[in-house]
């Protein structure tokens, strides 16, 4: 009888610790979900013309599918990000409008090489205010403008796919100086052609296409450009929310991202 109860001790003892391990166990794992879980902020430096898909659709999106993750978006021309990013502003992820930008980066140890994803192409597009008329009707006549609007060569991709376009055409050397109004960013020339401070203007089919204050005059031909309007995307090497920042660069070349960025005039790469 005796050995009958410490057999049945035994059995209970193992049980309580079988018991016992498995709630350490699971309490383990609920500290480890919570704590990847915890709230975070990330920083999104990307290009003007990404503005309006970032900040209507693609970052509440990603907020409700990723709730403890707050997204904070910083917008201009590549070129300026680019140089901010040098400088020290601490990005988590970084797209550009342009390859040239994004490679300075890979190039200078800020991106790895291999995060790089080619994600969009875009188009370049000659507008006009809607309420103005203009004898301009292309790219190859635009020198009847007196006033054209591009984004600097020296810093906004718009701009130097502006110039690369006009120089191939054949008329870059015929515009007057006096007659380029240089905009800091993309956004900033749509600006300056829809309220007819310009009289054309040379932007993204996806800026084109978020106002109906301007209107379509020509879209650049295929060939061209000796490349295509490409947006790359990377996480920073050194982002402050490495894991975060990738969580998010997944969502924007996911099914869903894409749709998004189709919906607002993008193409996938």
């Amino acid at each position: 009888m005796k050995k009958k109860r410490l057999g049945i001790f035994a059995a209970l003892f193992a049980v309580c610790l079988m018991v016992g391990g498995q709630a350490a166990l699971f309490a383990g794992a609920k500290k480890q979900s919570a704590a990847e879980t915890q709230p975070v902020t990330i920083l999104v430096a990307a290009a003007a013309s990404l503005k309006n898909a970032y900040d209507e659709e693609l970052i509440p999106q990603f907020q409700a599918r990723y709730p403890w993750i707050a997204v904070s978006g910083t917008y201009d021309s590549s070129g300026k990000l680019q140089t901010q990013i040098e400088n020290g502003m601490e990005a988590d992820v970084f797209m550009s409008a342009a390859v040239r930008q994004m490679e300075n980066l890979v190039n200078e140890g800020y991106i790895n090489a291999n995060d790089v994803n080619y994600l969009l192409q875009n188009k370049l597009v000659l507008i006009r205010p809607s309420g103005a008329t203009t004898t301009v009707t292309g790219f190859a006549d635009i020198t009847n403008a007196k006033t054209v609007a591009i984004g600097d060569p020296k810093s906004v991709p718009a701009g130097q796919y502006a110039e690369e376009a006009l120089v191939k055409i054949g008329v870059w050397n015929s515009l007057p100086e006096s007659s380029k109004s240089l905009g800091t960013n993309v956004t900033e020339v749509l600006s300056w052609v829809g309220n007819g401070s310009a009289d054309v203007g040379i932007v993204y089919a996806t800026d084109a296409a978020s106002t109906d204050k301007v209107v379509v005059i020509e879209t650049l031909a295929e060939g061209i450009l000796s490349a295509p309007v490409i947006y790359p995307v990377a996480p920073l090497k050194n982002a402050p929310q490495p894991e975060a920042a990738k969580l998010f660069v997944d969502f924007l070349s996911s099914d869903e991202g894409l749709a998004i960025f189709e919906r607002y005039g993008f193409s996938p790469n």
